[in-house]
């Protein structure tokens, strides 16, 4: 599903236009809610472990679990592919990109 119509319903303006969705809005809704309960446990697994009730080994399962699928989300939008150096290098007869454009490629990232 894609986000298409934003609407306020105080003044009953809206607006139709292709609104882009954040990478983590991308994410199923459980990978969503671990990202939370991650950030307000400060990172810390065995705080969420205790919290939920769970071993380590199985919140840190589910942090891999996340990590790729945030990878996979990732994937599905950026621009360069490959590396990094990749994009940067090439064969003696190509020209390389000069250095403020690999350091925007790398910003992107």
């Amino acid at each position: 599903m894609a986000v298409t119509r934003m609407s306020c319903g105080r003044c009953n303006v809206a607006i139709e236009a292709a609104f882009p969705m954040s990478r983590l809005g991308g994410l199923p809704v459980e990978h969503q809610r671990f990202i939370e309960m991650f950030v307000l446990a400060g990172g810390n697994l065995k705080e969420i472990a205790e919290q939920v009730g769970v071993s380590y080994p199985t919140v840190r399962s589910r942090l891999d679990k996340v990590i790729e699928s945030l990878r996979g989300e990732i994937g599905k939008t950026q621009r360069v592919k490959g590396t990094v150096l990749d994009a940067v290098s090439g064969d003696a007869t190509a020209a390389r990109p000069a250095a403020a454009d690999a350091a925007r490629l790398i910003k992107g990232i």
